[in-house]
């Protein structure tokens, strides 16, 4: 069997993404020489990597697939002294994979952040909130307050905030993200009052 590496890895984050984004997946599958069976068999051997008996913990199966992180800081979450650690993903230069990881191995987030040093998007307007275009935390800071709400899958996030359009007008929002980064607006209504005055 061939080996299981950073390629395959990026192939089970595109698989999830291409149930809302079919023609990035596609474009980012090509820069990856792949098709979408090989995209489906990547996505599952990862889940037998999974359900193995006896695995791995989240950031040995991390570092066993991406190799040794290219980042690793101390943060505290709570009363928890956790790790988070970063991996550089070709796909996306100007993101990491990271994982937050607890003592003892298990993963409290596993999802794409800004490398440290990238500028982030200009998230200003509604206009602003393209495919692909800002991870969950950029939104949840650019748009506060923004409340978190379940996703659909353990890979899958929802924010719901409000935003202004580029005329100005209100609108509430809820934005979807898969592995940290943002897919699709499922809903985005007009809320009362007019645009703001300069």
């Amino acid at each position: 069997m061939s080996p299981f590496g950073p390629r395959e890895f990026q192939m089970v984050l595109l698989r999830r993404m291409a149930d809302f984004q079919q023609d990035l997946v596609q474009e980012a599958l090509v820069e990856l020489g792949a098709g979408r069976a090989e995209m489906r068999e990547a996505n599952r051997r990862w889940q037998a990597m999974l359900r193995a008996p006896g695995g791995r913990s989240a950031a040995g199966r991390y570092r066993s697939v991406l190799g040794p992180p290219d980042g690793a800081v101390r943060r505290q979450l709570g009363d928890l002294d956790c790790e988070a650690l970063t991996w550089r993903l070709p796909l996306w230069p100007d993101l990491r994979f990271e994982v937050l990881s607890l003592p003892g191995g298990g993963a409290v987030t596993e999802f794409l952040v800004r490398a440290p040093g990238a500028a982030p998007p200009p998230l200003n307007t509604l206009e602003d909130l393209t495919p692909w275009s800002c991870t969950v935390d950029e939104a949840a800071r650019a748009f506060a307050p923004a409340r978190p709400l379940e996703g659909s899958a353990p890979s899958r996030w929802r924010l719901g905030f409000t935003v202004r359009d580029a005329a100005g007008l209100r609108h509430g929002v809820i934005a979807e993200f898969t592995w940290g980064l943002l897919q699709r607006l499922p809903e985005v209504r007009a809320l009362p009052g007019g645009p703001e005055l300069p």
